[in-house]
């Protein structure tokens, strides 16, 4: 896939291609059938698969005070939307004054005359160009003028509601991981660091990894079967994580992201991991001591094997770069 990053500037054609417009934060179920659409098209007319999308977030320009938490990193975003064998990704850098650009001229000048655009398919209810005054109505409009065809792709729905970036945020910030992981199409996945924690994990029994994460969300608090692959060893492990305070000892109030690692005993700080969480076990909570809380870590780590081993967890692991 080629990645043109300030596509803005860019001078020469492109094209032919077919095209879609986006933020794609997520690369949800919902986007991912407007990029097969985008790739089928391309295939039977000959032409590049193409997708034009915006860094950072618009709305981080936008509405910097309420900036959306975003379900993917750049590279998670790049790498979902390349698996979906596009040939061709345009980031437009989004700035203030990008923000003032009338629809017309940003599709007469870039999509047609840079982006050579044959095809553009968008959501039903995309939006774009200065407050969002741009819609399929005018692509459709613009194209007749313009020479290009645009259409419409039908919206996918989960538990009768239509799949959005917003609505899975908000199944992770309630710990509904499982259904986070219905709407993406596979598993909510967040890339960090290994750094060093407090080792009581270990002095109990039961050593973890201690990620630092590149994400702005994260599920809520609590207890959660999950995946961790580790690049070095090009394997993924079952873990059972915990995400919190760790509330029964006294002074804890940092969040922390750590998790036990079933089969795995070596030490990996300063390595990139990516872990998935496939279901969310039970709340955190405190407990009446250590003795009783690493019980309770036992049970949970017996719960989340036989939720891995029941489950088929091969499509939910992205195995990303990271």
């Amino acid at each position: 896939m080629q990645v043109i990053e300030d596509a803005w500037q860019l001078q020469d054609t492109v094209g032919p291609t077919v095209a879609t417009v986006g933020n794609f934060d997520g690369v949800h179920r919902g986007q991912q059938r407007v990029l097969e659409t985008v790739r089928e098209r391309a295939t039977s007319i000959g032409a590049r698969a193409a997708v034009v999308t915006f860094e950072p977030h618009p709305l981080s320009i936008l509405r910097p005070e309420r900036p959306p938490q975003r379900l993917t990193t750049r590279a998670q975003k790049r790498e979902l939307i390349r698996r979906c064998d596009v040939d061709l990704m345009a980031i437009v850098h989004f700035t203030a004054a990008f923000a003032t650009t009338p629809a017309s001229p940003f599709v007469e000048d870039f999509l047609c005359r840079r982006l050579g655009v044959a095809e553009l398919y968008v959501g039903s209810q995309f939006g774009f160009g200065h407050q969002r005054e741009g819609n399929l109505a005018l692509l459709q409009e613009l194209g007749d003028r313009l020479g290009f065809r645009a259409m419409g792709v039908g919206e996918v729905r989960s538990s009768d509601e239509v799949i959005s970036s917003s609505r899975i945020r908000q199944a992770i910030r309630d710990g509904a991981v499982a259904a986070a992981n219905s709407m993406l199409g596979r598993a909510f996945a967040i890339t960090g660091e290994v750094v060093r924690g407090e080792g009581r994990g270990k002095d109990q029994g039961w050593p973890t990894i201690n990620i630092e994460p590149d994400h702005e969300i994260l599920p809520a608090d609590g207890v959660y079967a999950s995946q961790v692959w580790i690049p070095t060893r090009d394997k993924v492990f079952g873990a059972v994580t915990n995400i919190g305070s760790r509330p029964t000892f006294p002074g804890s109030e940092n969040r922390v992201l750590e998790a036990h690692l079933f089969d795995f005993g070596r030490e990996v700080y300063g390595e990139r991991v990516e872990l998935s969480f496939v279901e969310r076990l039970r709340g955190e909570r405190r407990f009446p001591s250590a003795t009783e809380l690493v019980q309770q870590i036992g049970r949970d780590a017996t719960e989340a094997r036989e939720y891995l081993a029941r489950q088929d967890c091969s499509s939910l692991v992205p195995t990303l770069s990271v």
